[in-house]
């Protein structure tokens, strides 16, 4: 199998990472492809917002409120 160079130094930091050699991640992936793992279905729609409001809209935050929200 001829990998290009830079291909082939990214495989290899992957699977460092991941604590493993070259060949096994290859081989994960060619596992998982071949078992249908790899989905390349589009993501589920949603509509927003995902919270209903009973007065949309309504909320009026500075930034002085935000920031203690956020920072402690």
């Amino acid at each position: 199998m001829d990998i290009p160079d830079p291909v082939y130094r990214q495989l290899k930091a992957k699977a460092a990472l991941r604590g493993c050699s070259v060949r096994e991640l290859i081989l994960s992936g060619v596992k998982a492809e071949l078992k249908g793992a790899v989905s390349k279905k589009p993501g589920k729609k949603f509509k927003l917002p995902l919270i209903e409001s009973k007065h949309p809209g309504r909320l009026n935050l500075t930034n002085k409120m935000i920031n203690e929200l956020i920072l402690p």
